[in-house]
């Protein structure tokens, strides 16, 4: 057992939080911007909760945060009652945030600075994945202290991989947001395409998952997709933020990215349409009122 913080409890961050406490038994102290979250959520794993990041993180052994973007991950960091100010040398912080490999390097040397290690560890596998403990989590950091953290990390992941120095895990989650943005585009095309042809979704559904076509995507989102239901995954909001990430990344980089852009901008015409929180697979919506007009 670990003494553990676990800054940030949105819809991944609750989930995961509780998963340190149930599975791996740890004594998991919780902060949250919203306090009442926080009390919910010590009334329902035990453990404790802090009224600033800098407490939660006192005397830890591992810090874990998963908060909404570069700016919120610095306010609880290297902030004003951040937890950079309280951890103790020789602790880990684990970032599982989706951010830029900028401020995932610009934190990684503060950290260095006063004595401690961070690793940045974006996770894929949505809200059902956070709920049934069954994240991938992509990791930036050294050998050695990937190694200690590992095993705290698997409380709630299936596949936790070292993907190379500070920054490494972040450009790995871009990977995985670029593929995402395109399998969600093909697969929205193809179920409007069915539904145009006047075929039966599911009987083809049926048949090409089991080719070439098959995706997590495929297997989990097309029945909700052909029925227009909204409310099963990560939020458009989000997925702009981290295509945003995605393709000024690739600009400094070099790396040419027109489908990713394109997809981008699908998911704006999204968010014009009220669908800042649907799911991912919505694109398929901005198909559908095309053709409806």
């Amino acid at each position: 057992m670990a003494k553990v913080a676990f800054i940030g409890l949105g819809v991944m961050g609750y989930p995961m939080a509780g998963h340190l406490k149930t599975r791996g038994g740890h004594d998991v102290t919780v902060y949250n911007r919203t306090a009442k979250k926080a009390e919910k959520w010590v009334s329902e794993f035990g453990g404790s909760h802090a009224k600033t990041p800098a407490e939660a993180a006192r005397d830890c052994d591992f810090v874990f945060c998963c908060v909404g973007n570069d700016e919120d991950l610095r306010a609880v960091t290297t902030g004003p009652d951040g937890a950079f100010s309280t951890i103790k040398p020789g602790a880990i912080f684990i970032d599982n945030t989706t951010a830029s490999a900028e401020v995932a390097r610009e934190l990684s040397a503060a950290a260095a600075e006063k004595g401690f290690a961070f690793l940045d560890a974006p996770v894929s596998g949505g809200q059902a994945g956070a709920e049934n403990g069954a994240l991938t989590v992509m990791v930036g950091g050294d050998n050695s202290t990937f190694d200690t953290a590992k095993p705290v990390i698997d409380c709630f992941a299936k596949m936790v991989g070292l993907m190379g120095p500070s920054g490494a895990g972040q450009l790995a989650k871009m990977v995985n947001q670029i593929c995402i943005a395109g399998l969600v585009q093909g697969l929205s095309e193809a179920i409007h395409f069915a539904k145009s042809a006047d075929l039966d979704v599911e009987k083809v559904i049926g048949v090409i998952s089991k080719g070439a076509a098959q995706s997590w995507q495929m297997e989990n989102r097309w029945e909700t997709m052909r029925d227009g239901k909204f409310d099963y995954g990560f939020a458009v909001d989000w997925m702009r933020k981290d295509l945003g990430i995605c393709l000024k990344t690739a600009n400094e980089t070099g790396a040419r990215l027109p489908v990713t852009a394109l997809v981008d901008q699908f998911y704006a015409e999204v968010q014009a349409m009220g669908g800042n929180r649907w799911d991912t697979s919505s694109l398929i919506a901005r198909l559908e009122n095309a053709s409806a007009k």
